[in-house]
């Protein structure tokens, strides 16, 4: 971990003494020469140009496959923090596929396993290997490649989400055609890569941004803290120190003022009956805050 990074590990940082080494595991850089290489595809946006409709693709595209990451594969896959049907179950899962963030199974067991190991070296992304490691490093390592299927038995039953899990190539080419065919090179270059790079790192920010800088307004036995510029960019995913506290909660911006688009967009789903059973904040978890 940087210096800079370590300064951010403030003494109200309840894993202080726990700081901090090294990746745990070997990176897998031969491997991951092409989602390292993915980064500099949206320079070719100087070749193509950005057309009107490629910043339709790109913005769409963007918090449509936020939202089947925040409201999908984590507050749902991870959490089941509301019931929806098999059929908006797919869609959430497909669209966060698109996302090019690996399947929904693989997905949320790994975060469930983070969740039960926070901060401590079972955990699979923790700030305390350093800030590289818990923003990308773990993606790429040599160590979580397979989907731990014990730990989402729950919802790997379904074969469509087995064999989407395992296909997980088929959403990200299916939106990059679908870029191509709409705004042509522009909109596959602009549209399509330089979104999904966006949204990668605006995601990954949540493991590492999220548990260095930010209020910690719940005393929670992890290094999770609440983050407004993380949450406006991941639809309330930033409110991180809240979720850390009550998991099971639909809506992570416990407070009025604290945005959370997904939960709104949610909200507004359940009063069409697409989900239903939103899990809320109780009172008592309200209050018990220092």
């Amino acid at each position: 971990m940087t210096a800079t990074a370590a300064s951010l590990a403030t003494d109200d940082d309840p894993r202080t003494a726990q700081q901090r080494s090294g990746p745990p595991y070997p990176i897998a850089w031969r491997s991951s020469i092409p989602f390292l290489a993915l980064h500099f595809v949206p320079l070719l946006a100087f070749v193509t140009g950005i057309s009107t409709t490629a910043w339709v693709i790109f913005g769409v595209s963007y918090f449509a496959r936020m939202f089947c990451i925040t409201a999908g594969y984590h507050r749902y896959f991870a959490h089941r923090a509301f019931k929806t049907g098999r059929v908006f179950q797919f869609l959430l899962a497909f669209g966060g596929v698109t996302a090019t963030q690996k399947g929904p199974l693989w997905w949320a067991s790994h975060h469930r396993r983070h969740h039960r190991e926070s901060d401590t070296d079972g955990d699979v992304h923790s700030p305390k290997h350093g800030v590289f490691w818990s923003h990308v490093g773990w993606v790429i390592s040599t160590e979580f490649g397979p989907t731990d299927l014990d730990g989402i038995k729950d919802f790997a039953k379904f074969p469509e989400l087995r064999w989407l899990n395992r296909h997980d190539w088929v959403g990200p080419w299916s939106l990059g055609v679908a870029s191509f065919l709409l705004g042509g090179w522009s909109g596959l270059v602009w549209g399509f890569f330089a979104s999904t790079v966006l949204l990668w790192h605006c995601t990954f920010m949540v493991n590492s941004v999220a548990h260095l800088v930010g209020r910690r307004r719940y005393e929670t036995t992890d290094t999770s803290r609440n983050n407004w510029f993380v949450a406006i960019l991941t639809g309330g995913e930033g409110w991180h120190n809240n979720h850390h506290h009550f998991q099971a909660s639909a809506r992570q911006g416990f407070r009025w003022w604290q945005i959370d688009t997904t939960f709104y967009i949610l909200k507004a789903l359940s009063w069409v009956g697409v989900v239903r059973d939103l899990k809320g904040v109780p009172e008592r978890v309200q209050r018990d805050h220092r």
